[in-house]
């Protein structure tokens, strides 16, 4: 997919706003619609706005309503004003822009205005600016690929034109490089996004693989799969235990950015992708276990960052490592009562099928440190239920080893929007999946469930700074779901660009 949206800025003198959609942002408290007397082709409908400001002020300028009007002006052309709610003007934080955005394209879309003009409802800024951005864009995306003719995939994002205008004396250089930069997230948001919302029959492990593989285009990411045989003879049982109830075999994906300093210790970002999780031998509910397609979103995350590492030119070494595996139940499946020798030679006893995802993981961060000796370890994972029952459908769970690298992951987090919060990963926890016969067991009961699977895999890294995140609530739409406009049902995304974020942190790299 291209980036086929269009954002340009413009100075109130450039625009013309016959056929399209100009949007003007309303607060409760703090308006000045002089500016509108700049704009050649709407200064005349000026006493008429403010009319209508007055009669309609407390209906329109509640944060979310929206009003469309249509103008006549002095040479009969129509024009399109969409008024739009910002509420009180010192409560307009980056998170109600952002939704402010996504509620500006998804009026468009219905309306089918693919010219939208934005007026400076807000002080422009670096954030604010990204972050009307990342509404406006990420909230046009649509996975229409399964619908009608599969062939045709065509949406309002490839044929939208957006115009945000700017004072004389902004520096558009600067202003345009965000707008580029942010596209770029957004777009590998979408990739991410395509990944984890395709069905199982169409994205196996080895699809999945296939699709690592075309990063390799921008010359800047290597790609490695190892295949099952390989994975046996570096003693990768957890994955292989996993993967060996399916007839689509397990896959290791392995992705190298290389653009730091030579010789620099990178970054290693490991993520869950199992392709569909129907809990082998201790196998779910049939309710929603069509969902589980989900369960491959941690490492269509790392896919992600890894699209945006290829487009951004970060200077900064980075390796993504993917366990990606179907867990299916047949006579070959693993079974409650094994036990595995892992990659670090720790043996596990398995007590559920169910807990897979801490077993790939496990394997893919040992192996990964092991290989690369990194300097810090972030891992993604729709890893627990008892994270959703811990912090809803709308926060992910943080744990790790490591305090300077989890404030890092909650301040960038905080500038993101995604809600992030920290569990404690307390020794008590470890008491709870001590095995009577193996080293350590997979599930540790039913109390503190997220915090006993980062415990588990905090066997598995050593002493490296390590930080686990939990996104099994918030990696797709589901029941509890605070409605976003920048966040359509299925797949979000959700990580990406807190991530991308704190690898373009200078303060990572020192």
């Amino acid at each position: 997919m291209d980036i086929m949206v269009k954002i340009f800025l413009k100075n109130y003198n450039q625009i013309e706003i016959k056929n399209s959609l100009f949007v003007i942002g309303l607060y409760e408290d703090n308006n000045d619609f002089s500016y509108l007397k700049e704009i050649p082709s709407i200064n005349s409908l000026y006493n008429k706005i403010n009319e209508i400001m007055d009669i309609m002020s407390e209906t329109i300028k509640k944060f979310g309503k929206n009003l469309l009007f249509l103008f006549n002006d002095n040479n009969d052309n129509y024009i399109k004003i969409l008024f739009i709610g910002l509420g009180k003007y010192d409560e307009l934080d980056h998170n109600k822009i952002r939704q402010i955005g996504g509620m500006i394209s998804l009026k468009a879309r219905d309306l089918r205005s693919e010219n939208i003009i934005i007026s400076n409802f807000y002080n422009i800024s670096t954030n604010n600016l990204q972050s009307i951005i990342e509404g406006l864009s990420l909230s046009l995306y649509e996975f229409n690929k399964y619908k009608g003719n599969m062939n045709n995939t065509s949406n309002f994002f490839d044929s939208c034109n957006i115009s945000i205008l700017i004072p004389k004396d902004a520096n558009h250089f600067e202003l345009e490089s965000i707008i580029k930069n942010t596209l770029i997230i957004t777009h590998a948001v979408f990739f991410a996004r395509d990944l984890a919302n395709s069905p199982p029959n169409f994205l196996t492990p080895e699809k999945l693989a296939t699709s690592a593989m075309l990063l390799e285009e921008s010359n800047k990411i290597k790609v490695k799969i190892l295949d099952k045989y390989q994975m046996e003879n570096l003693g990768l049982n957890g994955i292989i235990s996993v993967g060996k109830g399916s007839e689509n075999p397990p896959k290791l994906i392995i992705m190298e950015y290389n653009q730091g300093i030579s010789g620099e210790k990178p970054i290693l970002l490991v993520g869950k992708a199992v392709t569909f999780d129907t809990g082998g031998i201790s196998i779910k509910p049939s309710d929603k276990m069509d969902e589980m397609k989900f369960d491959k979103s941690g490492g269509c995350n790392i896919l992600g960052i890894f699209k945006a590492l290829s487009m951004l030119n970060i200077a900064i070494n980075v390796v993504g490592i993917v366990p990606s595996v179907e867990n299916m139940p047949s006579s070959s499946s693993y079974r409650p009562g094994d036990i595995i020798k892992m990659h670090n030679e720790k043996t596990v006893e398995v007590l559920n099928t169910d807990a897979e995802g801490r077993l790939i993981l496990a394997d893919a961060l040992s192996y990964g440190i092991e290989r690369y000796s990194p300097k810090y370890v972030v891992d993604f994972a729709t890893l627990t239920g008892a994270c959703i029952i811990a912090l809803g459908s709308n926060t992910a769970g943080l744990m790790g080893n490591d305090d300077d690298l989890i404030q890092k992951i909650l301040k960038s987090a905080n500038e993101t929007g995604e809600k992030i919060w920290q569990l404690p990963l307390f020794e008590e926890f470890y008491e709870l999946i001590k095995s009577n016969i193996a080293n350590i067991k997979n599930i540790g009961g039913r109390t503190g469930g997220a915090i006993t699977a980062a415990a588990f895999l905090s066997h598995f890294v050593n002493d490296i700074p390590w930080a686990h995140i939990d996104i099994a609530g918030t990696a797709w739409t589901q029941d509890g779901t605070i409605e976003k406009s920048y966040n359509p049902k299925g797949a979000t995304g959700f990580g990406i660009r807190t991530i991308v974020k704190l690898l373009g942190d200078n303060s990572l790299n020192k």
